[in-house]
Order: structure tokens, then sequence, then C-alpha cells
């Protein structure tokens, strides 16, 4: 399945949450107070990685989500999984839509992590969230683990970020 066709299904799927936003508030309520929660979750094999996706209702409303995933390498370097994502809601305050890609890094053997993300509200700011881990063994009883997060909504304001550590030796 070509990238084209994949995005063309996420289009339709949020084309869809958006011929369904067309209906007032008065015919949700009533709906919502006759049927119960159904969320319909799917992951289909595609290439080399999978589509995913999610149709259902939470406290924000009706949403539709679908992505595709793939595993970019795993091996002896770790496991890096890539993914791009798309999110559609209909509130009874508003409606959002967003999209981001997401790049996740993990090697076992070496007790390392990191993760980047960033993701666009359309209409709204641009977020990139960044995530790292690392955890030193110095023998079977000592440790050091550290790690850092940074977030910031570009164009606006400072940064929030963060920074810790353990040092731990069991007795």
């Amino acid at each position: 399945m070509t990238l084209h066709v994949k995005l063309s299904l996420c289009l339709a799927v949020l084309m869809f949450f958006q011929a369904v936003s067309s209906r007032t508030i008065d015919d949700r309520e009533i709906e919502e107070l006759q049927r119960t929660r159904r969320d319909m979750t799917w992951d289909t094999k595609v290439g080399k990685g999978s589509v995913f996706g999610t149709l259902g209702s939470d406290d924000q409303g009706l949403f539709g989500k679908g992505g595709y995933k793939q595993d970019i390498f795993n091996d002896n370097r770790g496991k890096l999984e890539g993914q791009a994502y798309g999110k559609r809601v209909l509130g009874q305050t508003g409606d959002s839509s967003f999209f981001g890609g997401k790049l996740d890094w993990n090697n076992v053997n070496k007790d390392a992590k990191a993760t980047v993300e960033l993701t666009k509200q359309i209409h709204g700011p641009t977020n990139v969230d960044a995530s790292l881990s690392k955890v030193w063994n110095f023998d079977k009883n000592t440790r050091l683990s550290a790690g850092g997060t940074f977030n910031q909504d570009l164009g606006k304001g400072k940064p929030d970020y963060g920074v810790g550590a353990k040092f731990q030796h069991d007795f």
C-alpha cells in the first residue's frame, strides 16, 4: 500500500467525522442517552508497518484517530519505531483536529530510551515533546538512572524541561 493510499484512508476517516459534526447537539444528546459506548479499533499490517485507528467517544465527544507505524530498524543499535497519525474530535464545546509524528528508540541491552514527538493542532500551536533516559549498572547491586524531558509550543513562551537522576544501591 503506497503512502498516498494510507493518507487517503486517514483523510476519509476525518471527512466522515466532519459530516457527523453537522448534526445538532440535541441529536447527539438523545443518541447518547439511548446508546452504550462502543469503540471500534483496528490494526492492519501494511507493507513493513501497520495502519491503526479507533472510532469512538469519550468525555470530549466523538473522535476518530488513525495513523501508520513502522519499525525503522530492530538490531544491535536497538529498536527505532516511527509513527504518523491524526485525530479529529467533535465535541459540544467545539471541534478540534491535529496530526503529528513520533520517533521511539529503545535499546534494551544498554537500558536506554528516547522519544521525540511533533504535533500540530489545526488552527493552533505546534508542539515538540522529547524525553530520554539511561540506566548505568555499576555492579549487580548498584545503578544510576538519569533522564530528561523537554516540551514546548513553538513560537510561544519558554520551554518546559526537567532533569532527574537516581543513585540506587541494594544492600
